[in-house]
């Protein structure tokens, strides 16, 4: 940011003029009309134009009243704006009176950055609450503090030619609010009301079995749809970023119905409520996590569940959350969801609905109008849908807080695409992410942009949602690639599709758990020039050594990486199916730890019959058993062995149910297990490598004295807090390291989180976790542009 001259240094008797160029988040938050409002309120002449670049001003008047516009432009901004630089030239003076706003100017490259989608602000619903205002009751009420943006952009600068909203010509009303700078409407390109806005419609199959979905004859489709989720239907609602589905939250059936066909296991449903008088019986809430609920952007926040729910209040099915601790809980966020629930006056529905992603499971989110009747046809019994286009499919943002600061579990809408500040200048660069929870991201300079959450590769519809994406996020930042980054596994679709589109361009390939690493240093701004420990832990990725990495420790910077101590390795017996079935990673474990497989054995009881031998066989000839170090099968393992959870139905399934026992024990029992730690006894043998078969033992000894599960969850927690104290202490005394990165999706589980990160701060390590982006797989893009930019002659390029 330009340093600007002292009104006393300014010579008060000539006219200054000066071009003021802002760049971030300036363009569809109101910043025109605000600098209007500056320059005339210190009598300036001059213009504001939106550019590529960012929003442009020439002012021009008394020289102390231009240096006083160039020292507020910035601290004084609005609400949702983000000025992330403000330059200054003086040019000619050229005289004249008034301040003019121009249309925009659309050569150059797209410097300027998309805001993310905002909650209605509480202007906008006192306007949808007011029956004497125009918009009163009208489900697309927005200004520019407020409403859809990321979702609606087809191009920039953002005017409402290069949105979704350019087919509906504004009426006289709006387009006067839109003309007029002292307006709060003035230039928010989604502007609307009900003479000339989008149109809300239902749309309900037929009587018969296997009619089309016709549209209801009605001019307000919101009250007839709050009835039919009162009566249990599942209906799909279109939102900014995409179709939800929808049902009464406290209705049983219909949860059981939504959970069946959208074929969804036991993995949690969002729950979205009125207000926060209906989730404060529910759940415990911190002010942070209020701040959360209530603010801008609105994701869904896992909260803690209370154990009783006293009074008369709602409360969800039992099938909402099976087995979580955690409720995800959001609160309306559009206008439509406020008119759901119901305005003062309206007939009663329901006080908290289920919100989830209109798609089947592993599918990304619907969003275009005539793929929600076919593809969500045998999901929903209904569509509340509307006629402005989806430009950009966004799902929500889900985010946790752990020791007062927020966890982003997934980064999405709220948040996306807000760039990141990166410590290091990198070149321009395409970061294709991993094939979960894929997440792109594109980095020049200092400057990183990560797309929305866009979904799991094996699904040709998520990998034709990852190709938009690339092109989307490409339309809107100046970055136009040079090289490409990857991770190692060879087999995922991501890392292919990047070799494939290279076009002559490096494929750097970046290892797995080195980019969780560096996703934790980039966002915390480390410049690399001292290593981290690095521990990444989760449930699979790529090794060196061709095995599957997932319980590491790494002495890493952005340069490279060495392996200091790893989890040791056991069989995955039959690779995914080990994953889906807890148990038999149970059983690969006690196998490793040289412990029978007794009948007294929980794991060993969820084991069918008959595929005991053929696994005990699988095992000792070693077909299909890739060995494995990761974590995230230890968790799955120890859930099997004492009894919380034996097939999963959903990532992570085992580790979440492990968790929520955890939390049920009483604070006076501190017994924890032991890893044992191995020695390398030659020069060459390979890392430390922790041992889990003393806690597996113990483990079974607990459980033959008849400790319960709760306990037993509880004890495996504090060993593992202990393992990673014990080894970044070692690694300190050894390598000199001071600072830990905890990384990996593992770390999304707040009590192993907090209590790891509790245990290295009193041993005086400086703590890394993860507040921006995921800990998961939603981070790696991050590490890689971090990883591929240092490399100067990338080695394993493609």
């Amino acid at each position: 940011m330009s340093v600007l001259p002292p009104p006393s240094a300014v010579d008060s008797r000539i006219l200054l003029r000066r071009r003021v160029t802002v760049r971030g988040v300036v363009q569809g938050v109101g910043f025109r009309p605000y600098v209007h409002t500056l320059a005339t309120s210190l009598r300036l002449s001059g213009h504001v134009t939106n550019t590529p670049e960012g929003v442009v001003a020439e002012v021009e008047g008394a020289p102390e009243a231009v240096v006083r516009f160039c020292a507020r432009i910035a601290p004084d901004a609005p609400p949702l704006a983000r000025v992330d630089a403000v330059d200054h030239q003086d040019v000619p003076a050229v005289g004249g009176t008034g301040f003019t706003i121009l249309a925009s100017r659309t050569a150059g490259p797209a410097r300027t950055l998309v805001p993310p989608d905002t909650a209605t602000c509480a202007d906008c619903l006192r306007e949808l609450t007011d029956p004497t205002d125009r918009r009163h009751r009208h489900p697309f009420v927005n200004c520019t503090h407020c409403g859809p943006r990321f979702t609606i952009v087809t191009g920039l600068p953002y005017d409402r030619a290069q949105t979704t909203m350019a087919g509906f010509p504004m009426c006289p009303d709006c387009a006067r609010e839109y003309a007029d700078p002292a307006d709060r409407r003035f230039h928010a390109q989604p502007v609307a009301c009900p003479a000339c806005g989008p149109r809300l419609r239902l749309f309900v199959p037929g009587p018969q079995a296997g009619d089309p979905a016709s549209p209801v004859a009605t001019a307000d489709p919101v009250p007839v749809a709050r009835t039919l989720l009162a009566s249990g239907a599942i209906l799909a609602i279109k939102g900014l970023g995409g179709y939800h589905l929808a049902c009464d939250a406290t209705d049983e059936g219909a949860v059981a119905r939504l959970r069946l066909r959208k074929s969804r296991g036991d993995k949690p449903f969002a729950v979205m409520a009125r207000g926060l008088d209906d989730v404060e019986p529910l759940v415990r809430l911190t002010a942070k996590e209020r701040g959360l609920l209530t603010g801008p952007a609105r994701p869904i926040v896992l909260l803690r569940r209370r154990t009783r729910v006293a009074g008369a209040v709602a409360r969800p099915a039992d099938a909402v959350a099976p087995g979580s601790p955690d409720l995800g809980v959001l609160l309306p966020y559009t206008p439509l969801h406020h008119l759901l629930f119901g305005l003062p006056g309206d007939a009663e529905g329901p006080r908290l609905l289920v919100m989830t992603s209109g798609n089947t499971s592993g599918e990304p989110i619907v969003t275009d109008d005539a793929e929600a009747r076919e593809r969500l046809a045998h999901l929903a019994d209904g569509w509340l849908t509307h006629d402005r286009p989806i430009q950009v499919p966004c799902d929500d943002s889900v985010v946790r807080v752990c020791d007062g600061k927020p966890l982003i579990v997934r980064r999405a809408r709220g948040y996306a695409p807000l760039p990141l500040d990166l410590p290091l200048p990198v070149r321009p660069s395409l970061a294709v992410g991993g094939d979960l929870k894929n997440v792109l991201g594109l980095g020049e300079g200092r400057r990183a942009w990560l797309s929305a959450h866009i979904g799991d590769m094996d699904d040709l519809a998520t990998q034709r949602a990852f190709e938009r994406a690339v092109g989307q996020l490409g339309s809107i930042t100046p970055v136009r690639p040079r090289l490409l980054a990857a991770d190692r596994h060879p087999g995922y679709r991501s890392a292919q599709w990047a070799v494939h589109n290279a076009r002559g361009r490096p494929v750097v390939r970046v290892q797995h758990h080195h980019a969780h690493v560096a996703s934790a240093m980039a966002e915390h701004g480390l410049d690399g020039s001292r290593p981290v420990l690095g521990v990444a832990f989760d449930g699979t990725g790529y090794g060196d050594d061709k095995a599957v990495w997932g319980g590491e420790f790494l002495l890493a910077d952005y340069d490279g990486y060495t392996r200091l101590a790893h989890l040791a390795y056991v069989p995955l017996p039959g690779g995914d199916a080990a994953v889906r079935r807890p148990y038999r990673m149970a059983l690969a474990h006690l196998r490793a730890a040289g412990i029978d497989w007794s009948g007294d054995l929980a794991c060993v009881t969820a084991c069918p019959r008959e595929e005991l031998p053929v696994l005990a066989r699988q095992l000792e000839r070693e077909l299909n058993c890739v060995p494995t170090s990761s974590m995230g099968r230890l968790f799955d393992a120890v859930s099997s062995l004492a009894g919380v959870c034996h097939r999963a139905g959903y990532e992570a399934q085992a580790a979440v149910e492990l968790e929520a026992a955890a939390l049920r024990v009483p604070s006076e029992d501190t017994t924890a297990y032991s890893f044992g730690l191995l020695e390398a006894t030659r020069p060459g043998d390979g890392p430390l490598r922790a041992d889990p078969a003393p806690v597996l033992a113990a483990i079974v000894a607990d459980l033959r004295a008849g400790a319960d599960r709760e306990a037993v969850a509880a004890r495996f927690h504090r060993a593992v807090v202990d393992l990673v104290h014990r080894v970044c202490r070692r690694a300190r005394e050894t390598h000199k390291v001071d600072t830990v990165a905890l990384t990996g999706g593992v770390f999304v589980n707040s009590v192993l989180s907090s209590a790891c990160a509790a245990a290295l701060d009193a041993a005086g390590f400086t703590v890394l976790r993860h507040h921006l982006v995921p800990p998961g797989d939603g981070g790696l893009a991050l590490g890689q542009l971090m990883v591929a930019a240092r490399a100067g002659d990338p080695q394993g390029s493609t």
